[in-house]
């Protein structure tokens, strides 16, 4: 969805841009670097594939018992996921403001009351532009869901870690937690005199 609104504007990256109105013609006067929307696509493209591996390893282990991760591979899991949580935020948060400020701009030249309309007004050259609103916009929608996901992955792996650290033991007669209740189950506590 990003590319495309680069490939739309002749290669500039329309995040944080600043329009101008040249006659009845809207133009991308100025277009942040290439490498910005780049970025924000290689981050989403990376973390998606890092994602599927993840979710594959988890079916694989899952259908194997004795696969275990340990904890120094949760561990890791789990600062790779926190750093995937700070990109898709950042990526997020870039797409939000930098399609709010081309907005702002395209809205000061008076020419439309919305970035929606201003698909429809003609730029230049011709052929610029066409959804280039629906697709930041689909674009930020996507990092925003991408977002709650990953902090459901990261909360999995928290849960899985601590699962792992406090392993279950089977009670004794000896134990505190021992009670009358369990005497029925499974016989009287033997008397340590």
């Amino acid at each position: 969805m990003i590319e495309n609104s680069v490939a739309s504007f002749s290669g500039s990256c329309p995040l944080y841009g600043v329009a101008s109105l040249n006659h009845s013609f809207l133009a991308l006067s100025r277009g942040s670097a290439p490498s910005l929307c780049y970025f924000v696509a290689g981050a989403s493209g990376l973390l998606a594939l890092y994602c599927l591996l993840l979710l594959l390893f988890w079916v694989y282990s899952s259908c194997i018992e004795d696969s275990q991760r340990g904890r120094v591979g949760l561990r890791i899991a789990l600062a790779i996921s926190a750093i995937a949580i700070f990109l898709v935020l950042v990526s997020a948060c870039v797409l939000r403001f930098g399609t709010s400020s081309l907005c702002n701009s395209i809205i000061s030249q008076n020419t439309t009351i919305s970035c929606f309309e201003a698909q429809k007004i003609p730029w230049t050259p011709p052929g610029t532009a066409l959804h280039f609103y629906s697709n930041l916009h689909n674009a930020e929608n996507s990092s925003w869901v991408n977002l709650v996901l990953w902090c459901v992955v990261l909360v999995l792996q928290v849960v899985q870690l601590k699962s792992e650290a406090t392993p279950y033991r089977l009670l004794d007669r000896g134990d505190p937690e021992w009670s009358s209740e369990t005497d029925v189950l499974v016989g009287p506590r033997l008397s340590h005199s």
